[in-house]
């Protein structure tokens, strides 16, 4: 590595010979560059750190932006060489940074790569990968070749590190197959080498890591790359330790252990800051205190000694004693294991009771939900129509209550299954890129009509310091906030609701978020606060006749927040308000990719004269779709099973098929499956009531183009199709 640098340092003359010109800043520059040069060479550091500054100085005086880069990039290397990787990684972002104004150059790709070696060094392989692809490019832009095994060697190492050992193996090996040519590629090979050895000692070809060290250790003769060389003796030490070869493994390990030492010494001397004698007084006193030690340790082995024969006389008497004992304590824990047993046996019964009680249950609370969405798909699509139809005065009363209750039974509907599911343990997390300031943005806009109708202020404050883009999954999130932000405004009238979003702590690519929702609304009783989360719980019989609600919301909530990862706390007085308040930990998303998906806005001209088949055998849903498809201007054709349907497409052309999944005959799932095989342009929609045991990418990987869940909405209904059209 120490060659690279110095090539590159001795460049740098020739750099300064190519913008050099009569002002005296830049001749100041080129005079405290060349001393750098020099002490760098002579391994004098700290000169050469002083005058590297010194020139980096005048070339910001001078307003020179090229020579800044470059000094920069020095500064870095020096760094780098002094293990000061921190430091080093400051300075090539600089240079980096200064670089990008300027034509491309050679030294901005070696920028790049030392920038990939201090990631290396802070385990950020991610960084790593980015800073060494950038290295290579602008290396193939200049048509330089010479450090591509340089590059492939830490491309390959980081393979390594992700466990991908074959392809860490093939890049290893293409190294080591070149022909000797220069001490670079010597040292680059002999880390090759030592790479490959770790590689199979890790799958326990500890044969085959011999050899490969061996090898590595003979090619490091010729570079004399000391750190190399203490790895390489650790790895021989370590592989013959795995072959139960001491003395092979205590000579490696004696090795390593002076040479590392003595790498300790000389860094140390880098900096200018070891002193000989203070190292060799302490080694002294550390003799000293070994001696002492040891001195001790056998004062308490004779004490210990004479201890042992008292107690080996008294042990002789007890243990007599106890023998008596063990023999009645043996009669008694028989006794006491055959109680046991028939005890385990009974608490065995209980459990696989109590399993098959809470599997009944909820296949039970799955079934009806699934059953009763059917009717309610029938209830809120003809209610919806009869809406649509100009009805009388008198009627319009009936229609619109009517339609209240079909939604709020399809609200409770969903909240029991989405309870089963995430008590069954089929829910599962997702990690997601999303905006959280858009996503309570969009949550404001969708209650702030409830806010009005209670006359409450709507307050939102959000940290202005929380990244944009977070790691997470967006849909549970809003599922809690629509939750407790909908309750707030419900049981608050003249008051105000505020939603508190604050970054508490962020660590590298880590934030912990704090969110609270507090409104003045009516409080909940001290002692109902204990079971304000349980199912059904709404406070007292009088709040639920006065609200309404299904009492669930708060349920779902505290189990969407364990399932993230967190505990949902709450304070409440009577008459003052209520505030829920829990913290979340998130991914930043380092690297967000900007969607390039509009939002559609329905028109009812894309549905019109659309053909559509329906695959449906239930008459009444065949009826509500058919009525709400040709009230938009649809053509439609019912059947009502799989095999009909499979015919049909095959004979006539159709702009969409609205596929039922529980038919008669094959289902929808397997009817799309041989649709798909003839057809794969036609857009095929599952209407189906959901279940615990289906969700959307189940049913979408038979070939369904979207899911629209009975009872629908008559909007999404709408959308839903329209996107496809």
């Amino acid at each position: 590595m120490k060659q690279l640098l110095i090539f590159f340092i001795l460049l740098s003359p020739y750099i300064y010979s190519q913008n050099n010109n009569s002002d005296g800043k830049k001749d100041s520059i080129s005079y405290y560059s060349n001393l750098g040069n020099i002490n760098f060479e002579k391994d004098n550091y700290k000169e050469a750190l002083s005058y590297t500054q010194k020139a980096i100085n005048y070339s910001k005086k001078s307003g020179s932006t090229y020579d800044e880069a470059v000094q920069h990039y020095k500064l870095g290397t020096i760094y780098y060489d002094v293990k000061k990787y921190e430091d080093a990684l400051k300075s090539f972002n600089n240079s980096i940074s200064l670089f990008q104004s300027q034509k491309l150059s050679e030294t901005l790709a070696s920028a790049y790569y030392y920038q990939g070696l201090c990631y290396m060094r802070k385990k950020k392989l991610t960084n790593a990968k980015v800073s060494f692809s950038k290295s290579q490019s602008l290396y193939n832009i200049l048509k330089i070749t010479e450090n591509n095994d340089l590059l492939n060697f830490q491309k390959a190492v980081i393979y390594k590190l992700e466990g991908k050992f074959d392809l860490a193996s093939t890049i290893f090996n293409t190294i080591i197959v070149k022909a000797d040519s220069n001490d670079l590629l010597d040292t680059t090979k002999a880390g090759s080498l030592y790479q490959i050895g770790i590689i199979e000692m890790l799958q326990d070809r500890n044969n085959l890591a011999l050899t490969y060290f061996i090898k590595s250790l003979n090619l490091n003769e010729k570079n004399k790359n000391l750190e190399q060389k203490s790895k390489i003796l650790l790895a021989l030490s370590k592989v013959y330790e795995k072959m139960l070869d001491k003395n092979n493994a205590y000579n490696y390990l004696k090795q390593h252990t002076n040479l590392k030492e003595s790498i300790s010494i000389s860094d140390n001397e880098k900096l200018g800051v070891d002193d000989y004698e203070n190292f060799k007084e302490n080694e002294r006193l550390k003799e000293i205190a070994q001696l002492n030690k040891e001195k001790l340790s056998q004062e308490k082995t004779a004490r210990f000694t004479k201890l042992i024969n008292i107690l080996a006389v008294a042990l002789i008497l007890i243990l007599s004693l106890l023998s008596i004992s063990l023999y009645k304590n043996n009669i008694i824990r028989t006794r006491s294991n055959e109680l046991l047993e028939e005890k385990n046996k009974e608490l065995i019964k209980a459990k696989d009771k109590a399993e098959k009680a809470s599997r009944a249950r909820s296949e039970f609370l799955s079934t009806v939900s699934h059953e009763l969405r059917t009717p309610l798909n029938a209830i809120n699509g003809i209610a919806h129509l009869l809406l649509q139809e100009d009805p009388k005065r008198a009627q319009l009363h009936y229609l619109e209550s009517l339609k209240f209750s079909g939604e709020y039974l399809t609200t409770f509907i969903n909240d029991i299954l989405e309870i089963n599911k995430i008590e069954s343990k089929k829910i599962e997390i997702e990690r997601i890129s999303f905006n959280l300031k858009q996503l309570l943005k969009n949550i404001q806009n969708s209650l702030i009509e409830l806010a009005k109708k209670n006359n409450n202020k709507f307050i939102f404050e959000i940290d202005s310091t929380i990244p944009e883009d977070l790691i997470g999954d967006p849909t549970k999130l809003s599922q809690i906030f629509l939750n407790l932000i909908n309750n707030a405004l419900k049981f608050t009238q003249n008051g105000e609701v505020i939603i508190i979003a604050k970054l508490i702590e962020s660590i590298d690519d880590k934030v912990t978020l704090y969110f609270e929702i507090t409104d003045t609304g009516i409080g909940i009783n001290e002692d109902k606060l204990e079971t304000v989360f349980d199912s059904f719980a709404q406070g007292s019989v009088e709040i639920n006749r006065k609200f309404g609600g299904t009492g669930l919301g708060l349920t779902i909530v505290k189990k969407l927040v364990n399932l993230l990862g967190s505990k949902i706390k709450v304070n409440s007085v009577i008459g003052k308000g209520t505030t829920f308040l829990f913290q979340l930990q998130f991914d930043v998303d380092t690297d967000p990719i900007e969607s390039s998906e509009n939002s559609r806005i329905y028109d009812d001209s894309i549905l019109k004269d659309k053909r559509i088949l329906i695959v449906e055998d239930n008459k009444i849903n065949q009826l509500v779709s058919r009525k709400m498809l040709e009230s938009k201007g649809v053509i439609c054709q019912i059947i009502d099973n799989g095999e009909d349907a499979i015919l049909s497409l095959k004979n006539n052309k159709f702009d969409m098929v609205l596929m039922d999944v529980h038919l008669p005959g094959i289902n929808g799932t397997i009817a799309t499956q041989r649709i798909r095989e003839f057809d794969l342009l036609t857009p095929i929609i599952a209407l189906t009531a959901i279940s615990l045991n289906e969700n959307k990418e189940d049913l979408m990987s038979y070939g369904m183009n979207d899911v629209i869940t009975k009872p629908f909405v008559p909007a999404e209904f709408y959308n839903g199709i329209a996107k496809f059209l």
